[in-house]
């Protein structure tokens, strides 16, 4: 079932098609809300999916617009979670935000990313000023265009796009600075195992 379909069945009130929709959405949802509220993202997606539910029946539009609907409402739940604990917006994002490889419009940054180990990309993603990550996780981890994840986040269109392209340009820049230093520990791991072997065998004779 296309999830265009799960929308059309779960207002209609199916449950299966709703399952669906919370398979095909929470994940992406999940990592974002990490963004807002770390530890809480789990509570707080349950709030959001209690107003999704009960707001289901409004809406109106295709799978995309779900989405970015899903993640609107997302979104304000945080920020109202935010303003009760009395905590200001996230300014670092956790580790365990994302566990998917990046593809965006940096072709350098998704290709070196793919190939890193899931901990050391998101190592770097950590380091990304927050208005870039949550463009680049609406319009990646969440699959929303630009237009889309600029009406989730107040923003023109124009704004996300500058706003993932610069977080992914300096991923790419990350990532090219971190295989020069692998590169040169490889380097001396070598030079050290050459010594140690021609040590090894100046013992025996």
């Amino acid at each position: 079932m296309d999830l265009c379909s799960a929308v059309s069945g779960a207002q209609r009130g199916d449950e299966a098609s709703f399952r669906v929709l919370y398979r095909a959405v929470q994940p992406g949802l999940l990592r974002y809300l990490r963004v807002l509220v770390g530890d809480d993202a789990e509570d707080v997606a349950s709030e959001a999916w209690l107003q999704i539910a009960r707001d289901l029946s409004t809406f109106r539009g295709d799978a995309d617009g779900f989405r970015g609907w899903a993640a609107t409402i997302a979104r304000h739940r945080a920020l109202d979670h935010l303003r009760r604990r009395g905590r200001r917006q996230r300014e670092d994002i956790p580790v365990e935000l994302v566990t998917v490889p990046l593809a965006g419009p940096d072709d350098t940054a998704d290709e070196a990313l793919e190939a890193m180990s899931t901990e050391r990309a998101l190592r770097l993603i950590a380091g990304l000023p927050l208005d870039q990550a949550e463009a680049v996780l609406l319009r990646v981890v969440l699959g929303l265009d630009a237009k889309t994840a600029g009406q989730v986040l107040g923003k023109r269109a124009g704004a996300v796009r500058t706003a993932a392209h610069r977080g992914l340009r300096r991923l790419a820049e990350q990532l090219a600075a971190v295989e020069h230093l692998d590169g040169h520990l490889d380097e001396q791991g070598d030079q050290q195992g050459d010594q140690q072997g021609r040590s090894a065998r100046g013992r025996r004779t």
